[in-house]
């Protein structure tokens, strides 16, 4: 397998009323091509902000990360602009889409505004609805995004997350904001997804969408304190009680 992203020594300081707070100290890991990783760990250790940072979306203080081989932090603002719109998606817990703009519109825009291809506008709309066919919203195409529910709303931002092919899919807490249906039905579609390839790492707190990952990195005070790797094989609900047994034995 391929290495995706490679990082090494990752810390983020901030300064705050002149003191000094260490949010990630010298973090290692790697993803491989394929994988499904989540970042547990409790509030406040740092999981957002590793995301943040090794996607680009926040500068690190110091360390590298390179992404499909290139050191994200000797790209300027507009080549790490260009790389996060053309190489890589985006899950936030927050659904944010423009409002003046219907569903369809919405997920087409990063294809639209890319220069990863020279497809007409009438060729990247008729792939945003084949994604949307794929995800069982297409009903919802033409809908304002205040006329969807906010499972549909979610598998919305997950086409939008897949309309440029990204070499992985970064999410923060992609099912916070939905019931467990909704929550249940996102991670089936984002399991589906990466079974078919899509590398995926997600930031989450809830054990039963990290047991639908292959691997899970525990992190605590800013430091990767324990990995899990997650018994593909096993029935969900005993890799959920698996893993609950192991978070409880990292303290979580």
């Amino acid at each position: 397998m391929n290495t995706v992203l490679n990082v090494k020594d990752l810390c983020k300081t901030y300064i705050t009323n002149k003191r000094q707070n260490n949010v990630l100290k010298n973090v290692n890991f790697k993803v491989e091509e394929g994988e499904m990783v989540a970042v547990m760990g409790p509030s406040g250790s740092g999981k957002s902000t590793l995301l943040y940072a090794v996607s680009g979306m926040d500068r690190m203080t110091a360390g590298e990360v390179e992404f499909c081989g290139k050191n994200i932090e000797k790209l300027n603002d507009n080549e790490l602009a260009q790389l996060r719109l053309d190489d890589m998606g985006f899950i936030f817990q927050q659904m944010y889409m423009l409002k003046n703009l219907s569903v369809l519109d919405n997920i087409i825009l990063p294809a639209v505004k890319s220069k990863k291809s020279d497809e007409s506008r009438a060729q990247i709309t008729e792939r945003g609805l084949k994604l949307m066919k794929k995800l069982g919203i297409e009903e919802i195409a033409n809908n304002d995004i205040n006329e969807v529910s906010g499972g549909q709303l979610q598998r919305a931002c997950i086409c939008r997350s897949m309309i440029n092919n990204p070499s992985v899919i970064f999410a923060d807490e992609p099912t916070g904001a939905l019931n467990r249906t909704s929550s249940d039905e996102v991670m089936e579609e984002l399991s589906k997804l990466n079974s078919e390839g899509t590398t995926i790492m997600l930031v989450t707190h809830d054990a039963k969408v990290a047991a639908k990952c292959s691997r899970v990195l525990f992190i605590v005070d800013g430091n990767i304190k324990g990995e899990y790797n997650v018994d593909v094989t096993k029935a969900l609900r005993d890799r959920e009680r698996a893993l609950n047994n192991w978070l409880m034995e990292m303290g979580f």
